[in-house]
């Protein structure tokens, strides 16, 4: 009895100290407060709920069944708009808060939305090594159906709620592309509702123009309902070997030739500061070390980041075997490293065993209850970017990163969103083409809102002058991930600036930075015309 009176007299003290503060000063302040004790327990049942829902689904069959019902419903929508005029622009229905982007879309509630509930996986044939899925289903999902009957995708984007939609139509990279590339070339098929209502199917050989300017289109060419897949045997565990590296020069050198080998099928990196940085590389195996056999997807194990950081504390090479699910979900559990500004002491080993399993709260109710004011915040004060360019750019765009990425005095003050999209559900960067001339000219395609965006000024250092040491208020975000693929040159909107394909590298800085009077919109601006400058 007593301890239920201490709890009762905790919550109603909890309660009042939120009304004495006001909610809005909690969220902002303490957000870990509201995290803790709301979101977690809620992303936990959003978790256990959509898991048995793919589980019955798939085990009674119905999604081939109900699948062609919902594209019709689809295209029924799509008829509706147009025989109404097409008077406002058509967007999908899903509300932007589900998105694990950052960014909160607030064109949906000006344009017509069609509602695509499409989050089911419709078939596996092994023979064929295809798996065809609708848009909706994440990669949570993915692994663990594919991985539980022993296929695995040949490159698997690391957060959970990553969609298959959001990786076709904007872009998705895992630590497996130096050797198969982005998440649209393991892509062999689109199934689209175009503008007029009309069913289309794209692959390399048909409809071969729409299928090369479906990625990276951000659905602007209709809504895809159906992708079919590659997918490869899997291995019971991901054999990783860690290797810290000291000195910008030898990182770079070491990290190329890692992507370069062929026995790799797994090469990643993080870089905690410019000088500093751990090498992993894996390949997959049936057979494992007991004593080094290492679950680092249980919740009690520390975050990766953190684990990994150890090796270069200790300056010693490790060997682990790491479950093949936990390997490709290893950065979910701490969002990357951005949980560790939402719950500061997220990693610690008391946290991590009695709350742990609750982890990590569900980026879409994360947006869902950030209000207007902390939203704000982290459009001025924070950063998640990714920048693709090729991997012999490596050395000078990290200088870039270091040194060239800031702003006076005089220009802070200004808003604006460093963008990106958080663990490979990519939307920009890299030189963009037109698709060949041909069919895709008389497909119609989707109405799109454009947006003119102001210059502001900028601040990089002159072409072949050093770069200057760097202020007190340069973007200082650690670690930064490296990610290494391979661009083949094919038609479409993205592809190297020669015909041949290329080795390319994401680096991607995500956080808050540590440093004073950090302005987002003038260091995107810069960003992006260095990035541009080294056809990135």
């Amino acid at each position: 009895m007593e301890p239920a009176v201490s709890l009762a007299v905790c919550a109603l003290l909890f309660l009042l100290w939120i009304r004495v503060k006001g909610l809005e000063f909690v969220i902002i302040h303490q957000r870990w407060v509201f995290v803790c004790l709301f979101l977690l327990p809620l992303s936990l049942i959003f978790d256990i709920y959509y898991y048995v829902r793919a589980w019955v689904v798939f085990k009674l069959n119905s999604a081939p069944r109900l699948h062609e019902q919902r594209v019709r419903n689809i295209q029924k929508q799509v008829r509706e708009w147009k025989e109404q005029g097409s008077k406002t622009f058509m967007c999908t229905g899903r509300p932007g808060w589900l998105t694990v982007s950052l960014r909160v879309g607030k064109y949906k509630k000006t344009h017509k939305n069609i509602m695509i509930n499409l989050m089911d996986i419709l078939e596996v044939d092994t023979k064929k090594q295809i798996v065809r899925v609708e848009p909706l289903v994440t990669m949570g999902q993915v692994t663990a159906l594919l991985n539980s009957i022993g296929w695995t995708l040949p490159v698997l984007p690391e957060l959970d709620d990553l969609t298959v939609g959001g990786l076709i139509m904007g872009t998705g990279i895992e630590s497996s592309s130096h050797k198969y590339g982005l998440f649209q070339h393991i892509c062999t098929a689109y199934e689209l509702v175009l503008a007029d209502g009309s069913f289309v199917r794209c692959t390399p050989s048909e409809n071969s123009d729409l299928f090369y300017a479906v990625p990276w289109s951000c659905g602007t060419l209709g809504f895809l309902v159906a992708a079919e897949i590659r997918i490869i045997p899997a291995k019971k565990y991901v054999k990783l070997r860690f290797e810290p590296v000291r000195g910008l020069e030898a990182i770079c050198d070491k990290f190329a030739l890692e992507a370069q080998r062929p026995e790799n099928d797994f090469v990643e990196g993080l870089l905690y500061s410019l000088e500093e940085a751990v090498i992993m590389t894996g390949s997959m195996t049936d057979k494992a070390e007991p004593s080094k056999l290492n679950s680092i997807g249980n919740y009690y194990k520390p975050w990766f980041f953190k684990h990994v950081e150890n090796y270069l504390k200790t300056n010693q090479e490790g060997l682990e075997y790491i479950p093949l699910r936990h390997y490709y979900h290893r950065h979910t559990r701490s969002i990357f490293w951005e949980l560790q500004d939402i719950i500061p002491f997220g990693n610690n080993p008391v946290f991590r065993y009695f709350f742990g399993w609750m982890v990590p709260p569900k980026i879409s109710l994360l947006k869902l209850t950030q209000g207007e004011t902390l939203r704000k915040l982290y459009e001025q004060h924070h950063v998640v970017q990714d920048m693709l360019v090729p991997m012999k750019c490596l050395q000078q765009a990290l200088h870039t990163f270091q040194n060239d990425i800031h702003v006076s005095q005089g220009q802070a003050g200004s808003s604006g969103v460093v963008g990106g999209a958080l663990g490979r559900g990519l939307a920009g960067g890299l030189r963009l083409r037109a698709a060949r001339r041909g069919s895709l000219e008389t497909l119609p395609s989707l109405p799109v809102a454009r947006k003119e965006w102001a210059e502001p000024p900028m601040s990089l250092s002159p072409v072949g002058e050093k770069a200057p040491t760097p202020p007190p208020w340069s973007t200082q975000v650690y670690p930064i991930w490296l990610c290494p693929f391979i661009l083949p040159s094919q038609p479409g909107l993205v592809h190297p600036k020669g015909d041949e394909t290329e080795l390319y590298i994401d680096i991607g800085a995500y956080g808050e930075p540590r440093v004073k009077h950090f302005e987002a919109r003038s260091c995107m601006r810069q960003l992006e015309k260095f990035v541009r400058s080294v056809h990135g």
